[in-house]
């Protein structure tokens, strides 16, 4: 909460529990319930009561992590997803229809990375025992649409279909996305 221009006004234990009291601009905990009940691995209780009206404290920092973009128009593969697991988390699972550009994970760095995730493992005769071991993929990350709204970068948006919501860049092509970034700075 503190990166949301919280302040902490009281920290205790009850018992096993730890009792925290911030004070809070109300802007700062739009988005902030998912977050928390990730954090707490949903054994926290969460009270909000108005305090009263302040002066505005600033700006409050938007996400801090870059995106996983796709670099190709395909079908998602098992393989290429567990080789490209410690680079981030996934949105999607594998055998789902992408598109170039759409954001299929999150970074655990701060800029965005174009990864290809529709690459299938390269079939020889050769055959060694051992070698072959099978993918073991996280659970994806799903989103409501207000966690996607609230979630999405100032060059990104989010795309709602009857069949699925997804978070796509403003400008799919990765050339394009490259030469506008590059006219703003």
């Amino acid at each position: 909460l503190n990166i949301r221009k919280g302040m902490l006004m009281d920290m205790s234990e009850e018992g096993s529990y730890t009792r925290i009291t911030y004070q809070c601009p109300t802007r700062g905990l739009i988005g902030y319930r998912s977050e928390f009940i990730n954090s707490t691995r949903g054994e926290g209780t969460m009270v909000k009561r108005l305090a009263g009206y302040e002066p505005y404290k600033g700006d409050i920092e938007r996400r801090t992590n870059g995106s996983l973009v796709s670099l190709e128009t395909g079908v998602s593969v098992a393989y290429s997803m567990d080789k490209l697991q410690d680079r981030g988390r996934f949105f999607i699972e594998p055998g789902v229809d992408i598109y170039e550009g759409q954001v299929v994970g999150e970074q655990t760095r701060d800029r965005d990375l174009n990864i290809n995730i529709c690459k299938t493992k390269k079939l020889t005769n050769v055959r060694a025992s051992g070698t072959d071991e099978k993918a073991q993929l996280p659970p994806p990350l799903q989103f409501s649409l207000e966690e996607m709204l609230e979630y999405i970068q100032e060059d990104e948006l989010v795309e709602v279909t009857p069949k699925s919501m997804r978070i796509r860049k403003i400008y799919l092509d990765e050339n394009e996305r490259k030469r506008r970034k590059n006219n703003a700075l």
